[in-house]
């Protein structure tokens, strides 16, 4: 699972979200967390875990499940990171970005977006996939032409966690539909299957 729970209080951010307030938007952040979420599970936040008065954040924190490795963001003070982790003892600080491998696939974990990958890399393994928060989109490609660059913070999920297995669905219809727009592409081969 990846993910990005922000607790911002600002209108504009939970506004477009479907809410009236900060404390509406937690709840339900928290509801489709543990919804989707298992106690045991392995969960990636990429970085903002929150944003408003860190005390009135924590007990929200508190309600998550799953073990939580956490990337930075750039609203991850000091104080924010020392405080949170002193509270949840399921959170791990991993820094500021993480290679993770899964099924011959590379992903590239970070808070914001970033290129990882040639244009002229053949196989899909010598490609990594960038996935990242930061950009408070609606849409899962910051990029149109490139579907290797995938946002999975809240904004284009409806304040859920995105699983793996959905993030490379998407990255694979993506691909496809590039291809039909005329985009000139290299084989995926293990996408192409």
């Amino acid at each position: 699972m990846i993910f990005t729970f922000v607790s911002h209080n600002k209108g504009f951010l939970y506004e477009p979200r479907g809410f009236t307030s900060i404390e509406e938007m937690n709840k339900a952040i928290v509801e489709r967390w543990n919804e989707v979420v298992k106690k045991d599970d392995i969960i990636y936040n990429l970085g903002d875990f929150a944003m408003s008065d860190i005390q009135l954040s924590i007990p929200y924190i508190k309600a998550l499940n799953g073990n939580i490795k956490w990337i930075l963001g750039n609203h991850d003070s000091e104080k924010k990171v020392s405080a949170i982790c002193e509270a949840n003892p399921n959170i791990q600080v991993i820094g500021w970005a993480e290679m993770l491998k899964y099924e011959k696939k590379y992903f590239y974990l970070s808070h914001f977006p970033t290129l990882t990958s040639n244009a002229d890399d053949s196989h899909l393994w010598h490609r990594v996939i960038n996935l990242h928060g930061h950009t408070h989109q609606k849409t899962n490609f910051l990029y149109p032409d490139n579907p290797f660059i995938y946002h999975v913070g809240v904004d284009s999920h409806n304040c859920y966690p995105v699983n793996i297995e959905e993030v490379i669905a998407d990255i694979k219809n993506r691909y496809f539909e590039i291809s039909h727009l005329g985009i000139e592409r290299r084989p995926l081969y293990d996408f192409e299957n």
